[in-house]
């Protein structure tokens, strides 16, 4: 009973939206606001949402263990009616300020949907300028079943781009920490400097210091 009460309850939203006469609901999302280094990432994804064909497991992806991520992300990109994954780079960040380079990810992700999208739910505080009718909901990566998967893809996707990464800057531990601001990666960034992929306006503290590698 619990599985099924958690799986209506995350399709709430979903529910009210296509009682109102909406057949494709985006769900969009993003990965990837706080590190120092890489990028961010959206996705928006248009998913199914009869009975039988509803994931079950889906949430928030920062709920979910590795290894489940992955294997719903398969999943979800397999029964997507739609789904489109975007990048903005560290440099792109660094001139746009990462709130705006955000927005723009996420309204790439959403414009570059292989089906257009009748209604769009996004996990947040802040509108996209896009011409498409759209709600915002704090926390919606938890809350709704559209948006948590769009967070998995995400949170997949950029994963995978951090392991890569971590190929070329092996000194880093990209692979481990994702490029977020943990013990290690700064004792990293103090002895090495900082790489390619460090977004500099995270990182002043250490690229303004004269001497440091990566300025």
């Amino acid at each position: 009973m619990k599985k099924q009460w958690d799986a209506e309850k995350k399709l709430s939203v979903e529910r009210e939206l296509l009682a109102g006469g909406a057949r494709y609901i985006a769900g969009a999302d993003e990965v990837g606001r706080g590190p120092l280094a890489g990028p961010v990432v959206c996705a928006a994804v248009i998913m199914p949402l009869g009975e039988g064909d509803l994931i079950e497991g889906i949430d928030d992806s920062k709920k979910i263990r590795e290894g489940e991520r992955e294997r719903l992300a398969a999943l979800i990109r397999e029964r997507a009616v739609a789904c489109r994954v975007e990048e903005i780079s560290n440099e792109e960040i660094d001139r746009l300020n990462i709130l705006e380079a955000t927005r723009l990810c996420m309204k790439r992700a959403v414009e570059r949907l292989p089906v257009s999208p009748d209604v769009l739910i996004t996990d947040g505080n802040f509108r996209l300028d896009v011409s498409i009718p759209q709600h915002n909901i704090v926390g919606g990566d938890a809350l709704s079943y559209t948006i948590g998967a769009a967070s998995i893809l995400a949170k997949v996707y950029r994963d995978a781009l951090m392991r890569e990464y971590d190929k070329l800057y092996p000194q880093y531990g990209f692979a481990v920490h994702k490029g977020y601001g943990t013990a290690a990666h700064m004792q990293a960034i103090r002895e090495y400097g900082l790489c390619e992929i460090h977004r500099r306006t995270f990182t002043k503290k250490f690229w303004a210091k004269p001497g440091k590698r990566g300025e």
